[in-house]
């Protein structure tokens, strides 16, 4: 079977207006995919910081990290829940990102640029924005990142499903943003 990594960045968790569009996405696929799950908001990762960095120089990686980059390389497809948060997503997707970038397992060099290790040829990025920003919007920098880093690890196209203007909508409103993006995704799902 193959592998499906999923990076749930979704911080109020049961709440998440994210979450109820990623779940049944995430339920269809795993009758395809054997799914790795990291939940992030209950996951103990920070920032690089000095001494960190200074000892993944001399191979000192936090063994989380190293068994998720590793499982990232390897996995087939990706799918990010993140909500849109201060334009992008939450700090704890960027420091998971941070953490797992590792040279000669994510990436390598051929001494004069990066060479992506990854084989994911797929990653599906779900979102729930609460502005009414679409996707490609130069309010919007997730996407983008989430681009560039597909570029640097070789992972292949992303595909946005994202349901905007959360804020700002009532609750049945909401719900048939949310039932859209559902449909969107598990159909989606059949061919992903």
């Amino acid at each position: 079977m193959k592998s499906l990594v999923v990076i749930n960045a979704c911080v109020r968790q049961s709440d998440s207006r994210t979450l109820r569009i990623a779940e049944p996405i995430i339920k269809t696929l795993s009758r395809r995919y054997h799914v790795t799950r990291y939940d992030l908001p209950e996951m103990d990762i920070v920032p690089l910081t000095p001494s960190l960095y200074a000892g993944r120089g001399q191979g000192d990686i936090p063994a989380w990290a190293k068994e998720a980059a590793s499982t990232l390389a390897q996995a087939d497809r990706i799918l990010i829940a993140a909500p849109f948060w201060d334009m992008s997503f939450p700090a704890v997707l960027k420091c998971f990102f941070e953490q797992t970038s590792l040279f000669d397992i994510t990436f390598t060099d051929n001494g004069s640029t990066c060479i992506g290790l990854c084989k994911a040829p797929k990653v599906l990025y779900i979102t729930t924005r609460g502005m009414d920003i679409p996707t490609g919007s130069e309010w919007e920098q997730a996407t983008p990142y989430i681009q560039a880093l597909s570029r640097l690890w070789n992972l292949g196209p992303l595909t946005t499903i994202a349901a905007r203007n959360m804020d700002y909508s009532t609750e049945d409103e909401i719900a048939g943003k949310v039932a859209r993006a559902v449909a969107e995704g598990t159909e989606l799902a059949k061919t992903w």
